[in-house]
């Protein structure tokens, strides 16, 4: 499914790329393979949002690779900055950064994804090039974006967020569940509507109707 002029919605097949990053050369379809993947964008190098973010997502590397989800960060720099700004990022944090970040100095991923920066103005390199903007996509084994998220430059993002997210999008996927507001792994979910009250009985009896539109139920710990 491509989504009108080329623009990138959910359901859109993320375009594919090849990119020189801190780990080598990627083609970015075959860096995914058949897991999940998640690529957010930075606007730079040695800023003091980017550093604290990067190394969040890096102590959360572990929890990721659990739910089968590839990260990989994207950062208007070339691949011997990030070299050195990783050794700060793992110095800040107490972390230990293994996954790749894209060198993106032309802006070339960044376009393709729409990430670039048309709100502030100040948010530009020495050359007056727009650095890209906090962008996130959650991508599945098809290929398919099933999120996005764009932050400013200024407003650093909420890993915890990014992870129930994925949770709640391979829950649904497994199960035929929606979820509510402020979801958390453990926490009741919703029938999805195209389940029938009989079906439901067999599939999750012990739902319960709060009304006839929204029915919660839990599941069961696997």
């Amino acid at each position: 499914m491509t989504a009108p002029s080329g623009t990138l919605r959910l359901g859109s097949i993320a375009p594919n790329f090849q990119a020189d990053t801190s780990n080598g050369p990627i083609d970015f379809h075959e860096f995914l393979g058949n897991s999940w993947g998640i690529l957010f964008s930075h606007p730079d190098d040695f800023t003091p949002v980017c550093t604290t973010e990067l190394g969040a997502f890096a102590k959360l590397e572990d929890e990721f690779a659990k739910r089968d989800v590839k990260l990989i960060g994207l950062s208007a720099n070339d691949t011997s900055s990030h070299h050195a700004w990783i050794k700060d990022i793992n110095e800040v944090a107490g972390s230990n950064l293994t996954f790749p970040i894209i060198a993106d100095p032309e802006r070339k991923v960044a376009h393709l994804y729409d990430m670039v920066d048309y709100q502030d103005t100040t948010n530009v390199d020495k050359k007056g090039i727009a650095f890209t903007i906090r962008s996130v996509f959650i991508i599945d084994p098809k290929k398919t974006i099933r999120l996005i998220m764009a932050y400013p430059a200024s407003t650093g993002r909420n890993t915890a967020e990014v992870l129930r997210v994925v949770d709640s999008l391979q829950t649904g996927d497994k199960h035929r569940i929606t979820t509510p507001i402020n979801w958390t792994p453990g926490d009741d979910v919703i029938v999805h509507p195209s389940v029938s009250d009989e079906e439901a009985k067999t599939i999750f009896p012990k739902f319960r109707a709060v009304k006839p539109y929204l029915r919660l139920t839990p599941l069961e710990k696997e």
